[in-house]
């Protein structure tokens, strides 16, 4: 591919870690080559969110939310900072129009909607809801714990997983003025710990990772009511693992042939085949990422090549896959970064 990439990798601001990494890409073969000089200081940018149209990012910070106008040649320059009335968000996500932004608070428990200005700036709140939730009760934890928010398909609702009350909360929102309201909840089995949601790229099927199940679900989703069928549910672990894991990050190959998503503990990444014809999910392989707890996922384009995001192990590692064969095998050696947990990719003009 002779497109021009590169890679914003967002960290945990501890040790030796400056903040946002920018690296310019191969995305051919996952390689990647850290830019000197570029890492943007700014504290604990855990998560990061593309603007549709690819002109900005947004990531989470300790102040609250942060938006970056992104320039010709990949670099950053921050616009403003915005308070989510709570505690550092841990996800994030834009409409298609980049009007709103939605965040997650896995501390707080809190669904907060944002409004976007015009020029990629944060203005503020336009509505919130902190989780209600029984608490601690009879020696079991369901205090709220929402790991991430997203918009549906058609952009009219938006969504809550909270892992700690092992819901998907289902909230109407206003396309004007931002306002949600509560229109219905997923039910998802008790102490599964629901983590990640993502979309198939016709909305048809919507899959959720489960972290404390460490399993991986697929829905139908009828976009005329916000309804969710469960239809298919598998384990992210080989058949001998035993001791502590968490099933984190999903994502989608861009013809949603192929799922993956990261266990933390096994440190390895699950491959699924999708059969959309009958609707069900067909485990190809799981296999370590040589790294320490994998927080994140890329699919590079051409969906021939994922980068694992290494939290831990201080480290991405890419790996070319061998769909045919049930497999991937690794592309190159590892590229240091510290505490990295989350990376996205930007397509250069």
């Amino acid at each position: 591919m002779s497109d021009k990439y590169v890679a914003y990798v967002g960290t945990y601001t501890r040790g030796e870690s400056e903040g946002l990494y920018i690296l310019d890409t191969d995305v051919e073969y996952g390689l990647f080559r850290v830019r000197p000089h570029a890492a943007f200081h700014i504290n604990n940018p855990s998560y990061l969110r593309l603007s549709h149209d690819g002109r900005f990012l947004y990531t989470s910070c300790d102040e609250g939310v942060a938006s970056f106008r992104i320039l010709e040649d990949g670099g950053l320059e921050l616009m403003n900072k915005a308070s989510v009335n709570g505690l550092r968000p841990c996800y994030l996500s834009v409409d298609r129009e980049n009007h709103f932004l939605l965040s997650a608070g896995y501390h707080d428990g809190k669904l907060t909607v944002l409004k976007l200005a015009e020029d990629g700036t944060i203005e503020g709140v336009c509505d919130e809801v902190f989780m209600k939730s029984l608490g601690s009760a009879s020696g079991m934890n369901f205090r709220c714990h929402v790991n991430c928010a997203l918009f549906t398909p058609d952009e009219n609702y938006a969504l809550a997983v909270d892992l700690g009350t092992d819901q998907v909360k289902i909230y109407k929102i206003n396309r004007e003025t931002g306002k949600i309201k509560l229109h219905d909840i997923l039910h998802c089995e008790l102490k599964s710990g629901p983590k990640h949601m993502i979309f198939s790229s016709d909305g048809k099927f919507a899959f959720l990772t489960h972290e404390n199940s460490c399993q991986v679900s697929m829905y139908a989703y009828d976009s005329e009511t916000a309804h969710f069928t469960k239809l298919d549910q598998l384990s992210t672990l080989p058949e001998d693992f035993g001791t502590f894991n968490s099933a984190i990050t999903l994502r989608l190959t861009s013809d949603d042939a192929h799922l993956f998503v990261s266990n933390t503990g096994n440190n390895s990444v699950a491959v699924y085949n999708v059969d959309k014809e009958n609707r069900m999910l067909k485990k190809s392989c799981i296999l370590p990422i040589s790294g320490e707890y994998p927080r994140d996922i890329v699919v590079m384009p051409g969906d021939q090549v994922i980068s694992c995001v290494n939290q831990e192990g201080n480290s991405i590692t890419s790996f070319r896959m061998k769909y045919e064969a049930d497999c991937f095998v690794m592309t190159g050696p590892p590229v240091s970064i510290p505490s990295p947990t989350c990376m996205v990719l930007k397509k250069l003009d």
